[in-house]
């Protein structure tokens, strides 16, 4: 390193706050496609294999995440294309990973895709976990937020 690096600040309380209420909304997205297609299948009891909900769920709670970001971008006066770019590519490495950590949270504890009322909390507390320091780091290096 040289002695030009400049430390990153890990302890900016404001930046917390921010990115906390980011990463909310894209739980928030996330989970509407996520938790809706499981509680499909577990709902209608149609023979699909585990991991193939899971995979569904996931894809899906992608969609509704990338739709809420541009809906919430268009409020703020966005023209419809950079809202739907700006939602797309600002943060799905965030979005993935919340994806990946509920479902992977499901399937260990569970047995995968099954909603009950006691692993819906921790499904939601492990996604929002997750991808929350990537999105305080791009948030304080980049000032890059969806919302």
């Amino acid at each position: 390193m040289s002695s030009e690096t400049i430390k990153f600040n890990w302890n900016c309380k404001n930046t917390w706050r921010r990115s906390a209420k980011n990463t909310a909304w894209c739980l928030l997205g996330c989970a509407i496609g996520d938790f809706g297609t499981i509680l499909f299948f577990q709902i209608t009891k149609i023979p699909f294999p585990v991991l193939g909900i899971m995979i569904l769920a996931i894809i899906n709670g992608l969609i509704t995440s990338i739709i809420l970001e541009t809906l919430i971008l268009l409020q703020q006066n966005f023209k419809f294309s950079n809202a739907l770019k700006t939602a797309l590519g600002m943060s799905f490495i965030s979005m993935i990973s919340m994806e990946v950590a509920m479902n992977l949270t499901d399937y260990l504890i569970t047995g995968g895709a099954i909603l009950t009322w006691w692993v819906v909390p921790i499904m939601l507390i492990v996604g929002f976990i997750t991808p929350w320091p990537y999105n305080y780091w791009r948030l304080k290096k980049f000032n890059i937020s969806c919302h």
